[in-house]
């Protein structure tokens, strides 16, 4: 459950890092026009929201990213602790099988892991 809500998470931030950037978009345009029909100080909002907005794109970026790499140690980490777990059971399976020296115990433990 934590897994996927760290990816969603890390989608919803990506998501809204695509937002971002075509808000940017659309202010230059827009600071473009006003620039074009001589509003200097409308132009200079404009190009101050449309930096705003870049930034504040890849700050979600970076939080996306940020997030996606927590989620994958969480992910590493939980199969990690499958494979010890594994491990520990032939282990203890192997030291049954060589206090009774029977190979096809021996044989059927390592078929097994």
């Amino acid at each position: 459950k934590l897994q996927f809500n760290l990816k969603f998470a890390s989608k919803q931030f990506a998501k809204s890092s695509k937002k971002c950037e075509k808000e940017e978009k659309e202010a230059k345009n827009k600071a473009k026009r006003a620039m074009e029909k001589g509003n200097i100080d409308g132009a200079k909002i404009y190009a101050q929201n449309a930096i705003r907005k870049k930034n504040e794109a890849l700050n979600m970026l970076r939080l996306s990213s940020r997030i996606d790499a927590v989620a994958s140690r969480v992910d590493n980490a939980v199969k990690m602790r499958n494979v010890t777990k594994t491990m520990g059971m032939v282990t203890k399976g192997m030291d049954k099988a060589l206090g009774s020296m029977k190979y096809d115990e021996i044989a059927r433990v390592m078929d097994k892991f």
